[in-house]
């Protein structure tokens, strides 16, 4: 029989049970993501995980796993939101080592965290699953672009559980440095298409103070305007103090935010932005970790001109990483389009799957 335990999440990483338990879950879901993704490149440390996790205010975070002979080997988390469009929906996730698969520890644990969603009253559960490449049928994305393996392990345990397949996403990796003669015509041009009224800016870290309001607005924003296809990702509202309270965080994170931000010039409001989350090891790669661009200012190449841009100030403030890697849904066309221009390359592809609790 197999025994789910809820665990503590530590305040810091020293030498308690929580903290070792919590590094030994990051060891589990990073051999799994290796292994699904087929790159190390989606592995984090456990110290930039940590603050993240911290957050028990705006983000209410749940951990679990299961152990063999004291060890865990598989772990599950369960996310929800204390108010707001999402507070009828639940964010999980199981995972469990290779080697330690075919013994219920996975069936155990989404059961749980099922079963929790319901006693909380949540209407849908929403997942993300890394799916690695193999021959046989594929699994059509209900928008019409992508698909997944039918065979894989991942996919006929989601459809099992009364999941559906809403949405592919494409993992992508762009080598560096970029050409800085590709990067120059790429922001010519999108500067000619956009004209005089918009303007770049960056930072690096903590926002400043006259661009905090319009950065929580972009942030609420990314929640609703990004392409979530049947997921249909509830808006996630940020306002400035929940900014200000994240950022305390993040100060304890290893990583550097380096960010972009196109200005509306006529009105002196930000209308999109770029984040790019920067390790501190050379030796990592560089996480795309939102582009932006507000509906009513699209079609203006902003996208393009944050994409390079972006690159440009990586490479003046933070050169020597391999690369950068970022997620894309699959029919978003325009910013895949805007990724293959600058030379991205498709490494990886996960599902965005639903469950409607009844």
């Amino acid at each position: 029989m197999v025994t789910v335990e809820e665990l503590e999440i530590p305040r810091e990483l020293d030498d308690s049970i929580a903290a070792r338990d919590f590094l030994a879950c990051a060891e589990v879901r990073n051999a799994v993501d290796t292994l699904g993704f087929g790159s190390a490149d989606f592995a984090y440390p456990a110290e930039e995980e940590l603050p993240g996790w911290l957050d028990q205010v705006y983000t209410r975070r749940r951990s679990f796993a299961a152990r063999v002979g004291g060890r865990i080997v598989a772990h599950a988390y369960h996310q929800t939101q204390p108010d707001g469009e999402g507070v009828d929906t639940a964010w999980q996730n199981v995972r469990v080592l290779p080697e330690f698969r075919g013994r219920g520890m996975g069936t155990a644990l989404a059961t749980h965290l099922e079963d929790l969603a319901r006693s909380e009253g949540k209407r849908r559960i929403l997942c993300w699953a890394a799916s690695p490449p193999a021959p046989g049928p594929r699994l059509d994305s209900p928008t019409g672009h992508g698909s997944l393996p039918a065979d894989n392990p991942e996919v006929r345990f989601l459809l099992s559980r009364g999941f559906r397949l809403e949405q592919v996403e494409r993992g992508s990796r762009l080598a560096l440095p970029v050409d800085d003669d590709l990067l120059t015509a790429r922001r010519r041009a999108a500067e000619a298409h956009a004209g005089t009224d918009y303007r770049v800016h960056h930072w690096v870290d903590r926002t400043p103070e006259r661009w905090r309001a319009d950065r929580a607005m972009l942030m609420t924003r990314m929640s609703t305007d990004a392409p979530s296809a049947g997921m249909e990702e509830p808006a996630d509202v940020w306002t400035v103090q929940r900014l200000l309270d994240a950022e305390e965080r993040w100060a304890n994170d290893p990583r550097h935010q380096l960010m972009a931000v196109v200005e509306h010039v006529p009105t002196s409001t930000l209308v999109g932005y770029s984040l790019l989350i920067v390790p501190p090891s050379l030796s990592r790669p560089v996480d795309q970790d939102d582009t932006l661009v507000l509906r009513e200012h699209r079609g203006h190449r902003l996208g393009m001109l944050l994409k390079v841009a972006s690159i440009r100030e990586l490479q003046r403030v933070f050169p020597g990483h391999p690369s950068i890697i970022t997620f894309n849904a699959e029919e978003n066309r325009f910013m895949l389009d805007v990724n293959d221009a600058v030379g991205f390359a498709p490494i990886a592809f996960e599902g965005a799957w639903r469950k409607d609790l009844t």
